[in-house]
């Protein structure tokens, strides 16, 4: 007899599973470029390469894939910028610059974070309220902190967190989360390793050289009063 030929398709889940991580970037993929009300877990299976029901097997709903995916990517987010505020060398100023740095990096090597943050941000909704709370507003007084001492010194001007938060990552991460749009601008590839790390260096220093200089003008100001 001969043995019966296995049906073309996809491999059932057991033998080609995919990887936590990998479902969860897929998922942020998803998120950020379709929005919660248009993401489908469906499409993701597909997209995965594996069983339709995997997704919701492994996390119960399309609601609880977006709270852990969230989860994870600050999660990284926060494991790469944080240790930054334990490294003082330098000083103060030398530290800020570290920072702002290393967030411009991070975001460069996951733009999705801020797509997803930038749909989210429109409307009021629960998740917006989640995403703020566990890990927007943690994460921006962390940071922050350094460049409120140096307010307080006197060595930068003090700007609102929003200001500071919109301008680094809405303005300095941009041509990450809007590629096609920064290649047409130019010069070059700017997820080019090269491009990225000259980006961040100018994103760095014109943002502190930008407070100081206001610093500086309020110091004349209140001098000259």
């Amino acid at each position: 007899m001969s043995t019966p030929k296995a049906r073309a398709g996809r491999p059932p889940a057991e033998l080609c599973p995919a990887t936590h991580e990998q479902i969860l970037t897929g998922a942020l993929r998803m998120f950020a470029c379709n929005g919660y009300e248009g993401a489908s877990v469906a499409a993701l299976n597909r997209e995965l390469g594996v069983s339709h029901n995997l997704v919701h097997q492994r996390f119960g709903s399309k609601e609880k894939l977006w709270y852990a995916t969230v989860d994870w990517a600050f999660g990284e987010v926060a494991a790469q910028l944080l240790p930054e505020l334990d490294d003082t060398a330098g000083g103060p100023l030398e530290q800020t610059r570290r920072i702002i740095r290393r967030f411009v990096l991070v975001h460069a090597a996951r733009p999705e974070i801020l797509r997803l943050v930038t749909v989210e941000g429109i409307a009021d909704s629960p998740r917006l309220d989640y995403l703020y709370d566990h890990h927007v507003a943690p994460l921006l007084a962390a940071l922050t902190r350094p460049l409120g001492r140096l307010a307080d010194e006197g060595v930068i001007a003090p700007v609102s967190a929003r200001t500071l938060h919109f301008l680094i990552a809405h303005g300095g991460a941009a041509p990450f989360s809007l590629p096609a749009l920064a290649r047409r601008i130019g010069p070059g590839d700017p997820m080019a390793a090269e491009a990225v790390a000259e980006h961040a260096d100018i994103v760095a220093d014109l943002i502190l050289a930008g407070l100081q200089s206001l610093a500086r003008r309020d110091h004349i100001a209140t001098a000259g009063g």
